[in-house]
């Protein structure tokens, strides 16, 4: 029977086991540019089958959010080399995540104080972080985006296929197209946010153009095995919002059936939040969706994400639900979440007041089972 803790191949990149550890956005790259913490706080997780890095920007135009990382900087392309280098040392398999946060910024956060770009001009219901004079950082909510031209949108495609390039000269062992959670490329999938007339919008093959476009170029540039993509079919997150979601991610995975990736990343019901998080007027049939890809002849392995812990994880391998199991927050303050879950040991709880932004407080310093007592 396979086994959570079971070694994988992941298209050749060997995976000690089968727990992941999910992008967690943590605040602590001024400048875009990830600091010599950002390298230990890695290495401390090496031990997941694979690290999925912190939302990284694609671009400036691409910030959403204070002090996040970027990879459109020579700085912060020397930072991430340090990252994942020091993963490699432990051992570990480190992938980045690329981001484009669309309308969900802020105009202090956009190149010459501009206005955010969106597929439509319709401002989130949503919030970004700041970080003031005196250091500290409170959530504001997102700017008025504009509409972007579709001429404008090659440009864009071209910003994730430089970004994914770098990331390989980087070190990483791949990327993960963000396409959740209601950022640039979700917002383009679902009707709330996308009300174009053009090309880009409309139908659902339409509204998964851009999606595709991505996808082909970043594919193209450092081969399909080494792209995953992560997809949230129902959240709620960043005022994402779709009335008729199993269609249009069916859709979605029948086409990138086409494309022989690496992993598909799935968040189950409400990002951070239910699981059973329903949008429209059915549940969503999540095995409905594996069984689409798998019948269009998609192979890549199926990543499931969203409030899982040892039992749930178990299942979903053991029944083959999953190939893979993503957990969040549980790395922040368990540095070896791994070696916790195999011992059945307690789990330390996180500090929330420590999650966004600062240094090593709640950041570095959670200790590990060999280091003395369980907690913050």
């Amino acid at each position: 029977m396979t086994a959570l803790f079971d070694a994988f191949d992941l298209s050749g990149l060997p995976l000690a086991n089968r727990i992941v550890m999910a992008p967690l956005t943590r605040n602590r790259s001024p400048g875009a540019v990830p600091p010599a913490i950002t390298a230990t706080y890695y290495a401390q997780r090496a031990s997941a089958g694979l690290l999925i890095s912190e939302a990284t920007a694609i671009s400036q135009q691409g910030q959403g959010y204070a002090d996040v990382p970027g990879l459109y900087s020579h700085e912060a392309v020397a930072g991430w080399r340090s990252v994942t280098d020091a993963v490699h040392a432990q051992g570990g398999r480190i992938v980045v995540q690329l981001w484009h946060v669309g309308r969900i910024s802020h105009t202090t956060l956009q190149p010459d104080g501009l206005a955010p770009v969106a597929p439509s001009a319709i401002q989130a219901q949503a919030k970004t972080y700041l970080v003031d004079a005196d250091g500290t950082g409170h959530f504001e909510p997102t700017s008025l985006p504009r509409a972007l031209e579709a001429d404008e949108l090659p440009g864009i495609v071209a910003d994730y296929r430089r970004a994914a390039r770098v990331a390989i000269q980087a070190g990483f062992d791949g990327v993960e197209i963000h396409a959740a959670n209601g950022y640039l490329i979700d917002q383009f999938l679902r009707s709330g946010s996308n009300q174009r007339g053009d090309a880009y919008g409309g139908s659902i093959e339409n509204r998964t153009r851009f999606l595709f476009e991505v996808v082909h170029a970043v594919t193209a540039e450092i081969g399909a095995a080494r792209t995953g993509i992560r997809l949230s079919p129902v959240t709620p997150a960043n005022d994402a919002f779709d009335p008729e979601p199993q269609p249009l991610f069916e859709q979605v995975v029948r086409g990138l059936a086409g494309y022989a990736l690496f992993y598909i990343h799935i968040i189950e019901g409400a990002t951070g939040g239910p699981r059973d998080y329903q949008q429209g007027s059915q549940p969503f049939d999540y095995e409905a969706l594996r069984q689409a890809y798998r019948e269009a002849g998609g192979q890549a392995a199926w990543m499931l994400n969203n409030g899982y812990d040892l039992a749930l994880a178990q299942q979903a391998i053991e029944t083959g639900r999953a190939d893979l199991v993503a957990f969040g927050r549980p790395f922040i303050s368990n540095p070896d979440l791994v070696e916790r879950l195999r011992q059945g040991a307690p789990l330390a709880q996180w500090n929330p007041a420590t999650l966004y932004g600062g240094g090593e407080f709640g950041y570095t310093d959670y200790p590990a089972l060999a280091h003395g007592a369980v907690g913050a």
